[in-house]
């Protein structure tokens, strides 16, 4: 699989921001700032992402595998943090970091998966 700064720059906030919020977890935190804006993080990140995947593609770079998949996994990767943003802001006990974690490991693989599908590299 080619590997390209994109997919290493998700990579890095997604770990981060899952590594952030299972130890404010398993120190039985309820979500706060630090927390919330780990995962803020990575939902900035995927905007970024985007707009570079739109401007890849209009600079004429092709996806290998299907256009409409790439963009799928896209827009639901989106909606991961919004959701677990908001049960967070409605459960403020410490298992809503663990939710809040799940995203960062969540949205890693679905960059995994994006990556595979731009780069066309099969899964292993």
């Amino acid at each position: 699989m080619v590997v390209d700064g994109f997919f290493i720059a998700g990579a890095v906030v997604c770990l981060l921001a899952a590594l952030v919020c299972i130890v404010a977890a398993v120190i039985k935190q309820p979500p706060n700032d630090i927390t919330i804006l780990s995962v803020a993080a990575v939902e900035l990140f995927l905007l970024v992402y985007g707009i570079a995947a739109v401007a890849r593609q209009a600079a004429g770079e092709a996806v290998a595998g299907e256009v409409w998949e790439f963009w799928g996994y896209w827009i639901t990767a989106l909606l991961v943090p919004v959701a677990a943003f908001w049960w967070s802001i409605l459960e403020r006990t410490r298992w809503s970091n663990l939710i809040l974690g799940a995203v960062g490991l969540t949205i890693f693989v679905m960059l995994v998966r994006m990556e595979q599908i731009w780069d066309g590299a099969l899964a292993v």
